[in-house]
C-alpha cells in the first residue's frame, strides 16, 4: 500500500471518491459575483468606532467563575477567553446570563472572539462581553467584522485598548445580516470538518490500540517488554529486521562546495508527513551521495526534539539527503515493512509511550543510533504485516482528505470574509447569496466511513480508556 499517492498530508494527498465532489475546483470569488454576488453598492456604507458602536451590559462579578471553580461536567457552560469555544462548565444558576443574547466575548489577553447565543457562565480572566447598539449593527455581523480586524500581539498584555479604537463597515442592516449567513454557512461546514477529524483521529486510536495488542488472527495475548502482543508475534530488536543510518554531520565547510544538494532537517519530518518547501542545501560528495541519498519507501526517524517521531519518504524530490538529526531505516529482508514499522512507532510513541522516551518537543532527550538499534519492536507474519498497514492506511487516507476538505473551506471562508468586509463584493440582499450557500452544502459528506461508524468507534474508543 506504500505509493507515492500516500505522502504527506501537508501536499495535499486525497481519495478519489465521491465525496470530493466540488473540492479540486473550489468556488471562486469570481463564480460568487455571477450568482448573487456583486460589486460593491456606493454611499451605502458607513463607518463606525467600535468604542461608539458598544451598548452598556449588566454583566458583572456576579455572573463570572475563577478557572479553579470549574467542573469538566455539568449544566452550564463556561464561556472564557481561551483557544477552546467551552472552558468547561458550571452548575451555579445564580452565574448564568440569560438576558442581552447573544453577546461576544473578546479575549483581553488572547484576542480569541467568540459569539454565544445561549446561557452560559463567563470566565473570570480576561473577558471582555461586547454588544453591538441594534439600530447600528447586527450581532452576528459585529462578530465576523471583529474577527477581521488586524489586532496587534501584545503578548499577554492587554488588547481591548487597541480594539475599541478600530473601525469596522455598517453596511445596511439587511446586506448585514445576508452577510453573516453567508459566513455562517462556511462556517458551519467547517465545524462540520473538524468534527469528523476529531471522530477519525478517535478511530485511528483505537485501531491502533486493537491491531497492535489483538492482531487480526483472534488468537490469545501473550505479554512481553513491549506489552500484550498475539501469541503467534515475535518480539525482536530493531537491528535484527531494519538497516539504520545516521545523515550526515552539519558543517560551515560542507554549506559551500561547487554542487550544493537540498536536505532534510529533523523539523521537516512531522509525523507521517515530510515537507519539502523549506529545504537547505549541503554539499555532499559522490562516496557521501552513494550513503545518504533517500529511495522512496525509506522510513525516516527523528533522532532529538521528539525522539521517534517517524515519516515515509516518497520521493518528493527526485533527489534529497539527510542530515545528521534522522535516521534512515530499511528493512533487511522481505519479513519486514517500513510501512508496518511506521505504523508501530506511532503507536508506541505517540499512544503508549512504550519506550518510556520523552516526545515534548521542548525537551532535549536523544535517541542515538545504538539505542534506537535496540528497540524492541513486534513481527507478526509478513501476510499479517500487510492487514494491518491497509487498515491503518485507509483511516490516514480519510484524516487527509477531510483536512483537504478543511483547508479548502478555511481559504473560502477567509476569502469571503476580507472581501465581504472590504466591500470588495457585496450581497444582493434579495438573493442572499444562494450560491455560496448551495456550494458549501454540497461540501457536507457522510459521516460514516466505508464498513466503519466513526460514531460507534469512537464510543468504542472512550470505553478503552
Amino acid at each position: 500500500m506504500a505509493d507515492k499517492k500516500r505522502g504527506a498530508i501537508k501536499k495535499g494527498n486525497g481519495l478519489s471518491s465521491p465525496l470530493s465532489h466540488g473540492l479540486e475546483n473550489p468556488c471562486p470569488i469570481a463564480k460568487l459575483k455571477e450568482n448573487g454576488l456583486s460589486s460593491p453598492l456606493e454611499g451605502s456604507w458607513t463607518n463606525v468606532l467600535i468604542a461608539d458602536a458598544l451598548e452598556k451590559v449588566s454583566i458583572g462579578k456576579q455572573n463570572q467563575i475563577l478557572s479553579s471553580e470549574m467542573l469538566s461536567h455539568g449544566i452550564f457552560p463556561v464561556i472564557d477567553q481561551g483557544q477552546g469555544y467551552i472552558a468547561g462548565y458550571c452548575n451555579d444558576e445564580s452565574r448564568v446570563i440569560l438576558k442581552e443574547l447573544p453577546l461576544i466575548i473578546f479575549g483581553d489577553h488572547t484576542r480569541c472572539v467568540k459569539y454565544v447565543d445561549f446561557p452560559f457562565v463567563l470566565g473570570a480572566d480576561g473577558t471582555k462581553v461586547l454588544k453591538p447598539k441594534g439600530t447600528l449593527l447586527d450581532t452576528k455581523f459585529f462578530y465576523y467584522a471583529l474577527r477581521s480586524l488586524n489586532i496587534p500581539n501584545r503578548g499577554y498584555n492587554r488588547h481591548f485598548s487597541v480594539l475599541k479604537e478600530k473601525i469596522v463597515p455598517v453596511p445596511p442592516l439587511p446586506e448585514q445580516r445576508s452577510i453573516a449567513v453567508i459566513l455562517g454557512q462556511v462556517q458551519k461546514a467547517i465545524e462540520e470538518q473538524e468534527k469528523l477529524l476529531a471522530l477519525t483521529a478517535e478511530l485511528k486510536r483505537t485501531l491502533l490500540h486493537q491491531l497492535f495488542t489483538r492482531g487480526l488472527r483472534n488468537e490469545p495475548q501473550k505479554q512481553t517488554d513491549i506489552g500484550p502482543i498475539p501469541k503467534s508475534w515475535e518480539v525482536v530488536p530493531l537491528a535484527d529486521r531494519f538497516h539504520t543510518q545516521l545523515g550526515k554531520m552539519l558543517s560551515q565547510k560542507a554549506h559551500g562546495g561547487d554542487d550544493p544538494k537540498p536536505y532534510l532537517r529533523n523539523k521537516n519530518v512531522q509525523w507521517g508527513c515530510i515537507g519539502t518547501t523549506d529545504l537547505l542545501d549541503m554539499d555532499f560528495n559522490e562516496r557521501e551521495r552513494k550513503k545518504f541519498i533517500l529511495m522512496h519507501g525509506d522510513l525516516l526517524v527523528c533522532e532529538g526534539g521528539e525522539p521517534g517521531r517517524a515519516a515515509i519518504w516518497h520521493g518528493e524530490l527526485e533527489e534529497c539527503y539527510y542530515q545528521k538529526a534522522l535516521h534512515r531505516l530499511r528493512p533487511k529482508d522481505q519479513r519486514s515493512t517500513n510501512q508496518f514499522l511506521y505504523h508501530w512507532l506511532t503507536y508506541a510513541f505517540r499512544i503508549r509511550n512504550v519506550y518510556g522516551v520523552s516526545g515534548a518537543s521542548s525537551t532535549i532527550a536523544h535517541m542515538p543510533e545504538a539505542q534506537l538499534k535496540i528497540l524492541p519492536i513486534p513481527i507478526p507474519s509478513r501476510m499479517e504485516q500487510n492487514e494491518i498497514c491497509d487498515a491503518l492506511n485507509s483511516v490516514d487516507d480519510r484524516l487527509a482528505f477531510y483536512q483537504r476538505k478543511h483547508a479548502t473551506l478555511s481559504d473560502l471562508f477567509r476569502t469571503l470574509l476580507h472581501q465581504l468586509m472590504t466591500g470588495q463584493i457585496n450581497v444582493d440582499t434579495t438573493r442572499v447569496c444562494s450560491s455560496a450557500i448551495s456550494w458549501t452544502s454540497r461540501l457536507r459528506v457522510n459521516q460514516t466511513m466505508t464498513g466503519i461508524d466513526l460514531r460507534e468507534a469512537a464510543k468504542c474508543a472512550k470505553g478503552k480508556e
